[in-house]
């Protein structure tokens, strides 16, 4: 017979010990509960297949496309609406670089009114010089051809356009859609066209950068936050698509969230209704919580600025005369091209940015409870509403609440029958209580462990990860199967030294086959083909916590078992 101190010296393995503090803690995070009011509770979070709720596809609107045009024409075009005449173009001379590319072109026009520098300011075209000569005005401007385009491009489509420099040329990222014939009339306009491929395929495509895709799903994953929605998911397929499930949440309000955000901008009134950019919402570092001022009795929301914005921002505020006559120059924000903040400068930061740029900012929306609901509303504008491009809801869908709840509850069942089944099988394998309850109890502790680590990671449960669950029960008994058979000895413990042997056999077969499972199971975590992630992660959490924490303790358990069994016979 053994010792009561040798039969407990398995509770004294470092690989025990880990092993009980690791369901402990799966547990407390699982935190299950019970009360009559909303009955049998747990901290974990459900997908939209198991709460029910909405899906909603949206699509990025943009354009990705090479044009070219005359520079002349294009500088007319922008010119002459601002200072109300013709101008005449005298001189023209381009500075190349090295591979042949045009860097900058300085352009002199005249013109028979006078240009004042508020004008080209507003223009924005470049470095100038004004002067006046023979009665007429001369201007001699420092810019590029692609300036030139993207400012046309801007102007006439009222969107934001951000060139990039690719391999064969300069490629305009249109944020707002546009069509190809669109964009064909308006470089026509300007002696222009969009540039073709030397199979005359023309190089426009619809849809935005991946960047400019990543960023939008970033910033909608915000706004989500920001609204109270904890843990959305935000997929992107594709570069011009992006899938939001909304669990427990109907459509019309799904739909109502996800068209809610639009692009953010800050402007400042120029001369008279004219408004002139400043930045966009991507140069707002953060957002800070909504404060109330009590000597002053008003409710504002604080924002930082980046080194760019808050440069952006003395720049034009200077001007346009915001330092110098705040009053009459108010700041205005813009969410989707509507004001929904306007307000003039303090005569403390109009002086300061005389001197400087101001990084921190405080927008002061009034007084009472609608001075404070404008200045929450302003924080959610601030921190989510900039979005690069709009979206259009391009597919919808709906799972009903008592639908999620069967599907719930047929998850459950599933599991418990896989276990089941699977401990049927191990019991007429082996035909030992002996072996089957702590395989049994191993695999049963596996599933507590990975739904721990999902409810510590807020990772939302759905169908794909059930089947995960369900997957690693399966190769859980595998692996477990494999270490019994390699321990057996006719029945019973082998010696020590041969023991040892087939348990490092058997680890190593286990390891092996995990390593292929994580290898096989990693592209679909990489590239995230939509739901399968959800499998693939799950099934990699329940691999790393059977090969790290449960198989070395059921090594040490079933070494037990037999060893009882040994002295027994004995």
């Amino acid at each position: 017979m053994r010792g009561d101190d040798e039969s407990k010296s398995i509770f004294k393995d470092l690989r025990v010990i880990v092993f009980i503090i690791a369901l402990l803690g799966s547990i407390v995070f699982i935190h299950p509960s019970y009360n009559s009011q909303d009955g049998f509770t747990t901290n974990l979070k459900y997908g939209l297949d198991l709460e029910g709720g909405s899906w909603l596809q949206v699509k990025l609107q943009g354009a990705l496309v090479q044009v070219d045009a005359d520079t002349t024409m294009v500088l007319k075009a922008l010119v002459e609406p601002v200072i109300g005449d013709t101008i005449d173009v005298t001189g023209s001379i381009s500075a190349v670089d090295g591979e042949g590319q045009t860097q900058t072109q300085a352009i002199s026009f005249t013109t028979p009114v006078t240009v004042t520098n508020a004008q080209m300011d507003l223009l924005g075209l470049g470095e100038y010089t004004i002067s006046e000569q023979n009665g007429s005005t001369q201007v001699k401007l420092t810019t590029s051809k692609e300036a030139l385009i993207e400012s046309y491009l801007t102007n006439s489509l009222k969107a934001e356009v951000v060139p990039m420099l690719i391999a064969d040329g300069v490629e305009y990222e249109i944020r707002t859609a546009v069509t190809e014939q669109q964009l064909e009339a308006l470089m026509s306009a300007v002696g222009g066209s969009i540039i073709k491929n030397a199979d005359g395929t023309s190089r426009y495509a619809e849809g935005v950068r991946t960047e400019t895709r990543d960023l939008t799903k970033n910033i909608l994953s915000q706004k989500m936050n920001s609204l109270g929605l904890k843990d959305i998911p935000v997929k992107t397929a594709g570069d011009n698509y992006i899938l939001i499930d909304f669990a427990g949440i109907d459509l019309a309000t799904a739909r109502e969230i996800a068209e809610k955000p639009g692009k953010f901008e800050i402007r400042v009134q120029a001369t008279g209704n004219e408004t002139k950019h400043v930045l966009y919402g991507e140069d707002i570092e953060s957002v800070g919580i909504v404060g109330y001022n009590e000597e002053e009795g008003m409710w504002s929301t604080p924002f930082t600025l980046s080194e760019t914005g808050a440069l952006a921002l003395q720049k034009a505020a200077i001007e346009a005369g915001a330092t110098t006559n705040p009053m009459e120059h108010n700041l205005v924000m813009l969410l989707d091209d509507k004001e929904v903040y306007s307000a003039p400068l303090s005569y403390s930061a109009a002086q300061q940015l005389e001197t400087g740029p101001i990084y921190s900012w405080q927008s002061s929306t009034g007084t009472g409870d609608e001075g404070k609901a404008q200045a929450e509303q302003l924080q959610i504008h601030l921190r989510a509403g900039a979005l690069p491009v709009n979206v259009e809801v391009v597919g919808a869908g709906h799972v009903d609440a008592a639908l999620g709840a069967q599907f719930k509850k047929e998850s459950v069942v599933a599991g418990l029958i896989a276990l089941f089944a699977v401990a049927l099988v191990v019991y007429r394998k082996y035909h030992q209580k002996g072996i089957l309850i702590p395989m049994v109890g191993t695999s049963l502790s596996e599933v507590i462990m990975i739904l721990g680590v999902a409810a510590a990671i807020g990772w939302q449960l759905d169908l794909p990860s059930i089947a995960g669950i369900i997957a690693a029960i399966g190769t859980g008994i595998d692996h477990l199967v494999i270490i019994t058979d390699e321990v057996l000895y006719e029945g019973k413990l082998p010696p020590t030294k041969v023991y040892l042997s087939r348990i490092a056999k058997a680890f190593s077969i286990i390891l092996g086959a995990a390593a292929t499972t994580v290898i096989a199971m990693g592209p679909l975590v990489v590239m995230g083909f939509g739901s399968l992630k959800g499998f693939a992660i799950t099934t990699i959490i329940g691999v790393f916590i059977g090969v790290v924490i449960a198989r070395p303790v059921y090594g040490k358990m079933i070494n037990e078992v037999l060893k009882d069994k040994s002295e027994g016979q004995a």
